[in-house]
């Protein structure tokens, strides 16, 4: 009571009444821009995913016909173990190599998060 009365006195409840709605919309565009933001970012993911499940698939086939080549020249079984011997030589190029990378992308990841 005493506040609403000194600030009548003073003149400040209209300033104050302004700044209130004024702090109220800024609040209310920041959640806006946040719910953008975050279906921005659900778009990219998911965009994303379906290019990397596309892409695995591509390399699926691709590993299947290439063994199945490979078969047809050294025998049946040859050309599959071949290309599995390929991917477990690329697994464990990055096992061992797992630090490096993990840093890499994760200052990449940060650098893309901070940009605006």
């Amino acid at each position: 009571m005493l506040k609403d009365t000194l600030l009548k006195f003073l003149k400040l409840d209209g300033l104050v009444n302004n700044l209130t709605g004024y702090i109220e919309t800024r609040i209310e565009l920041m959640k806006y821009e946040v719910k953008e933001d975050m279906a921005k970012a659900i778009a990219k993911v998911s965009i994303l995913l379906l290019v990397a499940l596309l892409f695995t698939f591509f390399l699926l086939f691709v590993s299947v016909a290439l063994a199945h080549k490979i078969g047809e020249s050294l025998g049946s079984f040859a050309g599959f173990g071949l290309v599995a011997g390929f991917y477990l030589l690329l697994l464990l190029v990055i096992i061992a190599l797992r630090e490096p990378i993990g840093k890499s992308l994760e200052k990449k990841l940060k650098n893309i998060i901070t940009q605006k």
